[in-house]
């Protein structure tokens, strides 16, 4: 019997963490399943992977069943999913599409002119405006990005305002606030004699929504409400599969694609050892490289449906643009 995409979302929700157990697997979502390569009409839970495996090769616990509690599975390779940031010109105004970064990356995507509190500012990732967390605001934006030539004596575009902090796997720190309260315990048991102290140790397995930050231009001449090659955005609108959608990036420019999941999890690589997983996404086909990184999704009607942030050879994945807004308290100029 055909399920709803409600009721296979609702099953994926408590399956998703478990299948993420299994070697290889890259992604968790809903789509259409592949029989001999072409899409059937039949939803169900597509379980990404990076390169297929020869059921003989494999444990039998490592095995994805053909269905979970009566729903259909789908193995799809992609490949390792990279977030995107590899590395033309100067653009003054500059619009959505063009070659950005912070001071310290190669090179990303500007996504589009937002706004809050009547003020106006650039989105694109994380990881493109604030280096994967590492930045600090007011920290300098340059357009185009350090990889594409810009420097600080000429194309600083926009000071870093605020990014989303990215979550990553096993990643264990110190907050400075848990720093202090350990601290001042760790004082007072020394001065009365007591052995007990404390650490603070940070670890994080959460799972993110966003890979976003913003950033406020220097001047709002200095940038122009449209996205290259497509022009000006009529909105927002939800991404739900099969939707026609296309995007303008700094690295492949004007690319199209289909969005072929939805509600997927997705275990993404940052490069120096960080991966960090992502709920929530909506999975589209090959449209993207590296440097696409900050680029938004629109559909049709030009309505913007996400924020591209990663992907492989085949996939691109996208945050939910109302995921987005909310993270940030911003809406579209």
């Amino acid at each position: 019997m055909a399920r709803s995409a409600n009721e296979i979302k609702e099953l994926l929700s408590t399956v998703s963490k478990r299948l993420f157990t299994k070697p290889n697997i890259t992604a968790t979502g809903i789509g259409y399943k592949r029989t001999a390569g072409k899409i059937t009409g039949e939803l169900c839970i597509v379980c990404s992977v990076e390169t297929k495996v020869a059921l003989t090769s494999l444990r039998e616990r490592d095995i994805i069943p053909r269905s979970i509690d009566g729903i259909a599975t789908d193995v799809h390779p992609t490949g390792a999913i990279h977030a995107l940031s590899l590395p033309t010109g100067r653009f003054r105004p500059a619009p959505g599409g063009v070659s950005t970064g912070h001071i310290h990356i190669t090179a990303g995507t500007l996504g589009c002119l937002v706004k809050r509190n009547d003020k106006t500012f650039i989105l694109s990732n994380n990881h493109v405006l604030a280096n994967s967390n590492i930045a600090s605001p007011g920290d300098m934006i340059l357009q185009p990005g350090p990889f594409d030539g810009g420097t600080v004596e000429k194309d600083q575009i926009a000071r870093l305002t605020e990014y989303v902090p990215i979550i990553f796997e096993n990643e264990t720190g110190r907050c400075i606030f848990a720093r202090a309260i350990t601290g001042a315990f760790n004082f007072f048991a020394r001065i009365t004699g007591s052995s007990t102290r404390l650490e603070s140790i940070n670890i994080s397995s959460t799972s993110n929504l966003v890979d976003c930050a913003i950033a406020e231009p220097f001047s709002e001449g200095d940038v122009v409400n449209e996205i290259l090659k497509i022009g000006t955005i009529t909105g927002t609108a939800e991404g739900i599969l099969d939707m026609q959608v296309k995007k303008s990036g700094r690295t492949t420019g004007l690319t199209t694609g289909i969005i072929e999941q939805t509600d997927a999890t997705v275990r993404v690589n940052f490069g120096s050892g960080k991966t960090a997983l992502f709920a929530d996404q909506l999975i589209a086909g090959p449209m993207s490289r590296g440097g696409d990184s900050g680029s938004v999704v629109l559909n049709s009607l030009d309505e913007v449906v996400g924020l591209l942030f990663a992907g492989s050879t085949n996939t691109t994945i996208i945050n939910r643009i109302q995921n987005v807004f909310s993270s940030l308290n911003v809406t579209l100029v």
